[in-house]
């Protein structure tokens, strides 16, 4: 949630597989850290890009590139020593 709060950069959530109204639900219930949320209710779009697991955390450059894929749980240190280095490179 501290990347939306901070408006480092737009984070997009996806859930896979989960009933919408039940999805909006847990959101609201623990905190949505997303600026949108979308459902791929029939796992289509999770196939599309390749997620073997979830949850999974891309990073998408301005054209609409993934550069960079975590597989699990997003910890502080991925997101520190991973992610946010990315940043400078997909927004410039």
């Amino acid at each position: 949630m501290r990347l939306k709060e901070e408006g480092q950069v737009t984070v997009y959530g996806i859930n896979y597989k989960d009933n919408p109204s039940a999805a909006d639900q847990w959101l609201n219930a623990l905190g949505d850290p997303f600026t949108r949320t979308g459902a791929d209710v029939d796992g289509r779009v999770a196939i599309e890009w390749g997620v073997y697991g979830v949850p999974e955390t891309f990073v998408v450059d301005a054209e609409g590139t993934i550069v960079y894929k975590h597989i699990g749980v997003l910890t502080d240190q991925a997101l520190q020593n991973d992610i946010l280095p990315l940043f400078s490179q997909v927004t410039q």
